[in-house]
């Protein structure tokens, strides 16, 4: 089986300022002095694995171990140092709640911009809006404005939008982890339904139970490293023992 995402030699540094600045004037003032001093972090060091078609493929780690930073380099919003990403197909991407929505406007326009954002026409949007609201269970608040939604609100019309067709790579940064149980259970059949259509799933998640319950493989980040990669259930038992 052929891979639909090849992840070589990954290397992501940024540059973290090592002094605290109080205000804006003073950063300004020693840039102009050129008096900015800055030390290099490691984000992602080396980072390598692949995932075929139709896999589910988790990521655990603890929080900044480097889990969203990788899935933004694979879903193409952020570029390494270094390395290469080959992904074949299209990607929906579930990374941060709220973006592609303005939240300005109500949940109705942002089904229509959220679905540009993604790729899909006006006219694809329109033909699956029912189906996008039926998911989401927003009906009764479509025409309010997103800025007095919950997180959990934001995450189901966000879900229900990115899942409305079947992309060939389906991105998820803990989205799963908003709402309540019921909505998550109903997120983790419509996951399944795309798999049986052989969308390929790449999830970072807290959860471990959750990563051993959706996923075929999983990898292991630890302080921006590669830990381990294989199965799911072994790689969890080890993770959890740790």
């Amino acid at each position: 089986m052929s891979n639909a995402v090849e992840v070589n030699g990954i290397n992501m540094m940024f540059n973290m300022s090592k002094e605290k600045l109080g205000s804006l004037k003073e950063y300004l003032l020693r840039f102009a002095k050129r008096q900015l001093y800055y030390e290099a972090f490691a984000a992602l060091t080396d980072v390598n694995f692949q995932i075929e078609k139709g896999d589910v493929f988790g990521i655990v780690g603890v929080n900044g171990s480097g889990k969203s930073t990788l899935l933004k380099i694979v879903s193409g919003i952020m570029k390494p140092t270094s390395g290469s990403v080959r992904t074949e197909g299209s990607i929906a991407p579930l990374i941060e709640l709220g973006a592609g929505f303005d939240n300005e406007l109500t949940a109705r326009e942002n089904i229509f911009l959220n679905g540009s954002v993604l790729g899909y026409s006006k006219r694809y949007i329109t033909g699956h809006f029912n189906d996008i609201v039926e998911f989401s269970e927003m009906r009764d608040f479509l025409d309010m404005p997103m800025k007095n939604y919950s997180t959990g609100m934001v995450a189901r019309v966000g879900f229900a939008i990115a899942t409305i067709i079947k992309p060939d790579i389906l991105v998820i940064d803990e989205i799963l982890a908003v709402g309540d149980f019921r909505f998550q259970e109903k997120c983790e059949r419509r996951i399944a339904e795309l798999m049986s259509g052989g969308t390929t799933v790449l999830i970072v998640s807290h959860s471990v139970e959750q990563i051993e319950r959706l996923c075929k493989h999983a990898l292991w980040l630890e302080h921006g490293m590669v830990k381990m990669l294989g199965n799911a259930g072994e790689v969890c038992a080890a993770y959890k023992n740790n």
